[in-house]
């Protein structure tokens, strides 16, 4: 059995109803417990993002703004423009509603996330904060031995979806729109993230919260652009989406066909890997900001799945199903990148391309920080700098591996990861109600 093979193999165990149902069962249950509050506070939650809840005077090592970006740039990445390409290639247009019902409920699952995250938070000997699943997994549950498994998860996920499938999605667009060597690609940008990831949380911070906010309103204005192009097509990729969520998507010109299970499966897949509700990543960072409220800190962490999912996610469906060859046998950013420039000829690759590349770089410094909080849990503050190094390595060699090997690995450690983490915000559940009806009752918030 070939190594592309086992990878293959174990990912669709991983990936299996059971794993299916756990992350959307998850998201169920915190939003029922919770009253629907992800849906009832996300005005609320928008307005703190944007007019600001810095509290300088409490403890943490970023500001809650940097925070979220901090963890948007490790969300918004390649699931956007390659992972929605992907479930759309394999579960057929209604992959799309499910990556939507992924969202909707992993909004309850981040902002549940966030809460513990800072809660459990505590001081490395440097002065920094520490906090994520592995923290409340060992403090809040009582199980250590889950958090060490978390971390360990954790630090090994991190060569995947924040090093290998980043630079190896942004190789194979450089060489297809502009010809450059894929292994001139890796090194290039293992340079770029070692400039960052080795300053540290703040300097991280500090290069988000620029770097988000410009990207994303970048790639959302172009894609904005191409939509009022096709304005007519619109309704159409809507009836797809919803048509072939519930009924199987026959196959047609280079697409093989999908079935509902199909659809479930890689929209909810792609969906937990473009906005990483449940896996217990983006908490890591929200343990950093400076807030005095791990409820607050929760409602700012939650609109992450918003940003990324609902509109992200589908401007880029909405983008590939009105341009006509969503069925035209392409994958990955090769779909994306079709479509813009059928509407776009003379500028949609270049745009898909740029937008993947910046996407791909917010991602890995992003996951930088996740990996070497991880491995610090683990084996210390010795570990942090010689695991910052081997991370960008690993984006050097991640640039020449072979495409289904790299995801296949990306969604395998993924889904390790996910299981504990799963695990204590189903046993924690009732600690995040109580802190929440607690905040909102002697709070103005």
């Amino acid at each position: 059995m070939t190594m592309n093979t086992l990878m293959a193999s174990i990912n669709s165990f991983i990936w299996g109803p059971v794993m299916l149902a756990l992350l959307v069962g998850t998201g169920v249950l915190l939003t029922v417990r919770l009253g629907g509050l992800p849906l009832r506070q996300l005005p609320h939650a928008l307005k703190l993002v944007f007019s600001g809840t810095d509290d300088e005077s409490a403890e943490g090592d970023i500001s809650p703004f940097q925070a979220l970006t901090t963890a948007l740039a490790a969300t918004i990445g390649t699931g956007n423009i390659a992972g929605v390409a992907t479930a759309i290639y394999l579960g057929g247009p209604g992959a799309v509603f499910w990556m939507w019902v992924c969202a909707l409920f992993g909004m309850a699952t981040k902002y549940a996330e966030a809460v513990l995250a800072v809660h459990f938070r505590q001081h490395l000997p440097d002065g920094t904060m520490q906090g994520g699943p592995m923290r409340y997994l060992s403090e809040g549950l009582g199980q250590k031995w889950l958090g060490v498994l978390f971390a360990v998860m954790g630090s090994i996920a991190a060569f995947g979806i924040g090093s290998m499938v980043q630079s190896n999605s942004v190789a194979a667009a450089l060489q297809s729109t502009f010809g450059v060597e894929p292994m001139m690609t890796g090194i290039v940008l293992a340079v770029l993230a070692a400039v960052v990831v080795i300053g540290g949380i703040q300097r991280i911070g500090r290069v988000t919260a620029k770097l988000v906010p410009v990207m994303a309103v970048l790639y959302v204005g172009a894609a904005a652009m191409i939509l009022v192009i096709n304005a007519d097509r619109i309704p159409q990729a809507f009836s797809l989406i919803f048509s072939h969520a519930f009924t199987p998507a026959a196959g047609s010109g280079g697409f093989a066909g999908a079935s509902v299970a199909m659809a479930v499966r890689f929209g909810v897949a792609r969906g937990v890997f473009s906005n990483e509700a449940g896996l217990g990543s983006a908490p890591i960072a929200h343990a950093a900001a400076k807030t005095s409220s791990a409820v607050r800190q929760g409602l700012v962490a939650m609109t992450g799945v918003f940003f990324d999912t609902i509109i992200v996610c589908t401007m880029t469906a909405l983008v590939i199903l009105t341009s006509g060859i969503w069925d035209s046998g392409q994958s990955t950013s090769a779909l994306t990148a079709l479509a813009f420039q059928s509407a776009l000829p003379q500028a949609g690759g270049v745009i898909v391309t740029v937008a993947l590349a910046v996407f791909a770089y917010s991602t890995m410094i992003g996951w930088a920080y996740y990996g070497e909080q991880c491995i610090e849990y683990v084996f210390g503050l010795p570990a942090r700098t010689p695991y910052r190094y081997l991370f960008c390595l690993v984006i050097a060699w991640g640039a020449v591996q072979k495409i289904a090997f790299v995801w296949d690995f990306s969604d395998a450690m993924n889904g390790a990861m996910a299981i504990p983490n799963l695990i204590g915000l189903i046993g924690l559940s009732g600690l995040v109600v109580q802190l929440t009806r607690q905040h909102f009752s002697s709070s103005k918030d």
